[in-house]
């Protein structure tokens, strides 16, 4: 698989995940049968930008950690997203995140 189809293949399983409920890199990797890919679909993330219909402010990593605020258009705007969407997150952390996770595994069946 190319990178080009790789992303694609990320952005079409972020673009599933249900306003106020949040994914890692790694639960993403896991669905698309790369496992350890964690970091190229961090790195999709990051690339996601030009596609406003893509959600990439639902993917964190997988202790719930907004490690991506950087890439978007200020430091707060990952987090401002989220609360939009009822999701709480303090120090950039999001608040009961085992609950709002979403694994693509599970729930795309």
């Amino acid at each position: 698989m190319d990178k080009a189809s790789f992303f694609e293949d990320v952005y079409e399983i972020v673009k599933l995940i249900p306003p106020g409920r949040v994914t890692s890199y790694g639960a993403i990797a896991n669905y698309l049968g790369t496992r350890g890919s964690a970091r190229m679909v961090g790195w999709a993330m990051n690339a996601a930008h030009g596609h406003s219909e893509v959600p990439a402010h639902r993917v964190v990593n997988r202790q719930g950690l907004l490690t991506g605020k950087h890439h978007f258009g200020s430091p707060d705007q990952m987090a401002i997203l989220l609360e939009r969407e009822g999701v709480h997150v303090v120090d950039d952390s999001v608040k009961n995140f085992d609950d709002l996770f979403w694994d693509p595994s599970k729930n795309l069946l």
